[in-house]
């Protein structure tokens, strides 16, 4: 009977593929939870303040929306679609290298409508739960009953987002509309907002 003891080389390169396979696999794993199912965002603007704040690690579900091919954005399996208030992160369509995050506010084919701070769709009242206005930047800019924006009927397969903070978002109001095939997923919780540890694991509503 033939020993090998711990020293034999046949063992170690053994020992290390065996390695070397668990990582290949620990990564290829990363890649596609990354891919298609959650990504880790970190938030670098006040515009969704005070929902989510700056320094915010947030979590998005890209499987809530459906397996999206890689770089061509093209959906192989529909599972759902935004549905209104969500928070969603999407390819910036001015700048297809950036990602922004804001709420959904008004779906395919509605049309919308803000007068002052009271937002329509289709005409009737929107029950604008989340928006938050700065009072002195109100009164400087006229955040007043005579500021005015659209009517605007939102194409279809395109949603019209806003930032929670009204006064400090970069939106759907100034750039348009975020095709569908743009959006990465839905932003579901807060891991990490250090030093804010109250936030952690905060959930996203």
């Amino acid at each position: 009977m033939i020993e090998m003891n711990e020293n034999d080389p046949i063992k170690k390169k053994s020992t290390l593929r065996e390695y070397a396979e668990a990582a290949a696999i620990a990564v290829l794993l990363a890649l596609f939870i990354r891919t298609f199912v959650v990504q880790a965002f970190k938030i670098p603007s006040g515009s969704m303040e005070p929902t989510l704040q700056i320094g915010d690690h947030i979590l998005v579900n890209k499987f809530l929306y459906g397996i999206k091919l890689p770089y061509l954005q093209k959906t192989l399996i529909p599972i759902g679609e935004p549905a209104r208030d969500d928070v969603i992160v999407f390819i910036y369509p001015v700048d297809k290298t950036k990602d922004f995050i804001k709420r959904v506010v008004g779906l395919p084919g509605e049309t919308i409508e803000i007068v002052g701070r009271k937002i329509y769709i289709n005409r009737k009242p929107y029950g604008d739960q989340h928006g938050y206005y700065t009072e002195n930047r109100a009164e400087r800019n006229g955040a007043n009953p005579d500021f005015r924006f659209g009517p605007v009927t939102v194409p279809e397969k395109h949603f019209f987002v806003m930032g929670d903070n009204r006064d400090h978002s970069y939106d759907s109001r100034y750039w348009g509309f975020v095709p569908v095939k743009s959006i990465r997923g839905k932003a579901f919780v807060i891991y990490w907002s250090w030093p804010r540890w109250r936030r952690f694991f905060h959930i996203i509503d």
